[in-house]
């Protein structure tokens, strides 16, 4: 029996909630094109994505970068390099950690996953106003930092 002097959560307007599901749901549905031609998990993609468009970094800063747990970005990497799409390098910053590369071949996949994800993301913003869609970009980036801050 719910206490009265505790507010209600409506899982379907609370917001932490809603932003889960949303952003589950895209990336579910790209994840579809790529797990079946690339053979990649979410995981696996957000690495190399991250890589193409920063250049080598160590696990700690991916993990930073794709707000991905330890756990999950080393199971990936590692994956990656065992299919040869990352290459680990020295950190000669501190020798106790390397850095990831993506190598050609992850390079090559790359290349093709993005025509694909460009596509699934102008299907989404379909019927969504330019206007809309900047709002939509600095609500998120205000929810990112507001987030970031707390």
């Amino acid at each position: 029996m719910p206490n009265s002097l505790v507010p209600a959560l409506r899982l379907q307007n609370y917001l932490p909630y809603r932003l889960s599901v949303a952003a589950n749901a895209v990336s579910r549905r790209i994840a579809r094109a790529y797990e079946d031609r690339f053979g990649l998990t979410i995981a696996q993609w957000r690495l190399i994505a991250v890589l193409a468009d920063e250049g080598p970094l160590t696990q700690q800063s991916l993990c930073g970068r794709t707000i991905m747990d330890k756990v999950t970005v080393m199971r990936a990497a590692h994956a990656l390099v065992r299919r040869r799409l990352l290459r680990r390098l020295p950190n000669h910053a501190d020798g106790r950690s390397h850095r990831l590369l993506l190598t050609r071949a992850g390079q090559h996949i790359y290349r093709q996953i993005v025509p694909l994800a460009l596509e699934h993301e102008t299907r989404l913003l379909d019927g969504i106003t330019p206007r809309d869609r900047d709002r939509l970009d600095r609500l998120l980036r205000q929810l990112e930092h507001t987030a970031a801050q707390v």
